[in-house]
Parts: C-alpha cells; structure tokens; sequence
C-alpha cells in the first residue's frame, strides 16, 4: 500500500525550477519566523499568550482582553503553520522527483522534526515565564532550521555524487574557521539580549547574570575575528584563483558583515532601540546564510549526465 507521500511522487513530478522554489521557500520562512520571533519579544508580546499551547487557560485563541500583544504572540505562533506548509512542500516537491533522491528527502524531513521540537521548546518558554536559557535555545534552534533549510536549498541543485573540492584544503579549513566562529557570534549574540533590556514582557522577567554592556563588548570582539577571518578568505579565495561565485560569496558575506556591525554599532550607542533590534536580528540571518553559501560553495556534487550515444559512421557510397 502506497504511502500518501508515495502517491502524490507516482502522479507528479516537479521540474528542478519548481523543486529549488519549494526549498527556497523554506528558507525564506525561516527567517521571516525568526525575525517574526524577535518582533514579539521587542514589543513586550513574549506573554501575550499566557499559556501554550491554547492561549489562555480558556481559550484555544487570543481575546480580546489580551490586546494588542496577544494578537502579535497568537500571530507569531500561527505563522508556524505558515512556516510548517513551506517545509511540507519542500518534502513532497524532493520526495517526488525522479528519480527519487533519499538523502535530499532527509534533509527536507528533518526540518520538519526541527519546527515541532522547536513548537515545543517555545510552549516550554512560555511554561517558563521568558527565562532567558529557553529564550536563547528557542532562538538557537530556529538558527539550528535556517541552517538545514539552507543546505537542502543549496541541495536541489546538485546531484547525489560523492563532493568533489572546488579549492585547496587549507582554503576549505579556513571556511571551517569563519563558519565556526560565526555560530559562536550567534550564540554570543544571545547573552546580550539575554541580559539586555528588551525582555520580551515585563522588567520582572529573569535576565541572564551580568551586565550586557561586557556581554556586547564580546559580542563586538567576535564579530572582528569573523571580520578577520571573512577578509582573509576573499584575499585567499582571489590569491587561489578560486571559482567566480565562490569569490563573488565571499564579497558578499563582507558586504553582510559591515552592514551589521554598523547596525550593531549604533544600536549599543543608542541605547538599543526596538527597530535597530530587529533589523540587526534580520541581519544575523542574512549572515548566516551568506557563511552557509560560502562553506557550501567550497565543493561541488556534479549532477550525472547521460552518456550522448555514439552516432554510426555513415557507410561508404557504393560504385
């Protein structure tokens, strides 16, 4: 008996356009859930919903005595269905193709399995008054999707082949180092909103235990060593004679970089301020994304192509 995912894949066959837009479309939701998320605690909305997963004790949906933050912390969580019908089409678009490509259908899945653990790991957020080491995993785990829903994007335009190097090995340990120490000025990132003062309700909400401004000055030394790091591999990537769009990757995630250290920059100096947040939230994502490609670009899995058949040798004209 087939499954219904065996069925829609015997009727339909999506064509490579169709199947990158679907894994494209994932992406796109991704960030917009994680800057979406930001919007929520930034207005104070993180309790708007003061339960989960119904909105209240007595209702399955906001009401009206919950305002106008509730209405942004019920949107937030139904924009998870939004996020979850992206994901299910990249399943159903890298399940159908033909012929059938297992592991690019795993990486499709497991961002599913990533929305519902991090579904429940934000209903154990709110089951926990905001605290500050939840919020930052709720966080780290949408980052933890983006990344996935990235490399199936980037995925859908490769074949199943072994990967192939596109530059030397030190070029590709170097694309290690800027990828790790991207991850950790993510994570670094989450101390100082952890400890910072956009709690995501009220002043009364637990703060991680020490001052963010020192937390913001570590936050600013690690995004120098990614500068570092990001400016080396456009230096090294054009010394090498790297492939154009790797080189033209790495302009880009220099490009990223400045933008969101001069956002970073005038928000500390600003005294945070909620637009300047979010922007430098949506900025994170970008990029991460842009790391992502770069690392992604440093090898290649060539698509099989069938063999041209050899034409017969014309015969000899006959006398």
């Amino acid at each position: 008996m087939l499954t219904p995912l065996a069925s829609i894949a015997r009727r339909w066959t999506p064509s490579p356009r169709t199947l990158r837009r679907a894994a494209l479309s994932a992406v796109v939701m991704s960030v917009l859930i994680i800057v979406t998320g930001g919007a929520v605690r930034l207005t104070g909305s993180g309790l708007g919903c003061d339960t989960w997963p119904k909105c209240t004790d007595d209702s399955l949906i906001v009401t009206p005595e919950q305002g106008y933050r509730g209405l942004i912390e019920f949107g937030n969580r139904m924009l998870t269905y939004v996020l979850s019908a992206a994901v299910g089409w990249a399943i159903i678009a890298a399940r159908s193709t033909k012929p059938w490509r297992r592991n690019l259908t795993r990486w499709a899945w497991a961002q599913f399995w990533i929305v519902m653990s991090n579904a429940v790991l934000g209903g154990i957020t709110v089951w926990m008054g905001l605290n500050p080491w939840t919020v930052a995993g709720h966080f780290l785990a949408a980052n933890a999707l983006l990344t996935v829903a990235v490399i199936t994007w980037h995925r859908t335009a490769e074949g199943d082949t072994a990967p192939r190097p596109r530059v030397p090995r030190p070029v590709r340990k170097l694309s290690w180092a800027v990828s790790i120490a991207s991850a950790l000025l993510i994570a670094l990132g989450t101390t100082v909103t952890g400890a910072g003062k956009h709690a995501g309700d009220s002043s009364e909400v637990p703060r991680m235990p020490w001052d963010w401004t020192d937390a913001a000055h570590l936050h600013a030394i690690a995004a120098w060593v990614v500068c570092a790091l990001a400016l080396a591999m456009w230096l090294v990537l054009r010394v090498v004679d790297a492939p154009v769009d790797t080189r033209a990757r790495a302009r880009d995630l220099l490009i990223v970089l400045l933008a969101q250290g001069g956002i970073g920059y005038v928000q500390y100096f600003t005294g945070v301020p909620e637009l300047l947040v979010a922007v430098h939230m949506l900025g994170s994502s970008l990029m991460w994304i842009a790391v992502l490609r770069l690392a992604l670009s440093m090898r290649e899995r060539p698509a099989p192509t069938a063999a041209i058949p050899a034409q017969a040798e014309p015969e000899p004209a006959r006398a």
